[in-house]
């Protein structure tokens, strides 16, 4: 199998080396005979990557979403003393499954698929997790392989690396052996790569930049009226005239398109005057960025407390534990169990441990109870079963929080 992913590699070099007879028009379609093209031109990460660096409230879901998901850290029984050290080092860099799960939860919610490398020896003793950048990742032609790039614009097929899905291991030049998880979101009528949830407000996300570039640009104008500046002057030619505006435009008009000059044949008298353009459309433009917000967050099956939109009308813990509680249950903890399902799958299998007890510490962002109530108490808060006479019941609620930090490490 591997000789028919360098024979499709070898194949590719051959037709990109071709001349390109139309270079004006832009870079050539990215020859796909090696691997399955994510997106029409091969660059849909590059497009989702660069919507979410410009949208903000868009990114802020994704930023609270990964770190809800990878949670306050990874908990496992402590008599597997090689769990125990995997979790808090899970490859030769020094990163905990902690950060690991952070970064593949991050390429999740904005790609709609994450990459993950596994890498052991033959004997079996070792394993290291490294996360892949899921913008560099593609799946080959046969579909049992991922290939990794670091610029899929310039694609070159001997730049290319190529790693079986797991479970198959292949040996690599440096004589490990390895292989790729490929987590992806389902989609019908996608086979080969997963889709984004947020996919139906990529336009949302689009209005709602748009409205900040706007606004912006007031700024800039000093939230100067736009409008037509009439200017009463002579020129020899139309090549003076252009001259003349352009000046007058760099000089005066802000932003491009803020004033627009317009030069006509002079007189005795200067009848030069500024013509504005009343707009009345503030409101509408706010509300259109408003309705862009909800239709992102709806879009994300996310939380509007959850992504700070409402702290503005007043922090309100019950409403942000009600909505995380919510948040837990129908998308937390189903994206955990999806995250780690493989990594336990892989422990047992390399390491040959049980794995079964890896676990996300989950922590609500606010607390609705001191610290100073006693288990009992905060029991009885919550309409449960309490024994005041009870010694577990006891216990400070500080107390607990104080154990479950040091479990977390």
């Amino acid at each position: 199998m591997k000789k028919t992913i360098r024979e499709h590699i070898r194949r590719a070099a051959v037709r990109n080396s071709r001349t390109d007879p139309y270079p004006l028009l832009g870079a050539a379609r990215v020859d796909n005979d090696a691997f399955w093209r994510w997106g029409d031109d091969n660059l849909f990460p590059e497009a989702l990557a660069l919507m979410a660096r410009r949208s903000t409230v868009h990114r802020r879901i994704i930023n609270d979403k990964a770190d809800y998901i990878s949670g306050k850290g990874v908990v496992c029984d402590e008599g597997e003393p090689r769990l125990r050290a995997f979790v808090e080092r899970v490859n030769g860099s020094g990163e905990s499954l902690r950060r690991l799960l952070g970064r593949l939860a991050f390429d999740k919610a904005l790609f709609g698929n994450a990459f993950l490398e596994v890498a052991t020896d033959a004997a079996g003793g070792s394993l290291a997790l490294f996360h892949q950048d899921a913008s560099r990742c593609r799946v080959a032609r046969d579909s049992r392989h991922i290939l990794l790039h670091h610029d899929w614009a310039a694609f070159r097929p001997s730049e290319a690396r190529s790693l079986p899905l797991w479970p198959r291991f292949e040996r690599q030049e440096d004589g490990s052996l390895r292989s790729a998880v490929h987590y992806m979101d389902y989609e019908p009528m996608f086979e080969h790569y997963g889709v984004p949830p947020y996919i139906a407000g990529l336009d949302a996300s689009s209005i709602a930049c748009k409205t900040d570039r706007w606004n912006i640009a007031r700024l800039d104008n000093s939230f100067q009226l736009s409008g037509v500046m009439m200017l009463d002057s002579t020129a020899d030619s139309e090549e003076q005239a252009a001259e003349l505006i352009r000046t007058a435009e760099q000089r005066f008009a802000g932003n491009p398109g803020q004033v627009m000059f317009v030069v006509k044949e002079g007189s005795s008298d200067d009848h030069s005057r500024f013509i504005p353009i009343a707009s009345q459309n503030e409101g509408d433009w706010h509300a259109l960025h408003d309705q862009a917000v909800s239709d992102i967050v709806v879009a994300h099956s996310w939380f509007r407390t959850l992504s700070g939109l409402d702290y503005a009308s007043g922090f309100d813990s019950e409403r942000i534990l009600h909505e995380y509680e919510v948040a837990l249950n129908t998308v937390i903890l189903s994206e955990q169990a999806e995250l780690l399902e493989p990594i336990r799958r892989i422990v047992e299998r390399v390491l040959g441990c049980d794995a079964s007890s890896l676990a996300v510490v989950n922590r609500p962002p606010t607390r609705s109870k001191p610290l100073y109530m006693k288990v009992w108490e905060a029991r009885k808060a919550d309409g449960l079963d309490y024994d005041p006479g009870d010694e577990r019941q006891q216990l400070f609620l500080s107390e607990i929080a104080k154990y479950n930090l040091k479990s977390i490490g």
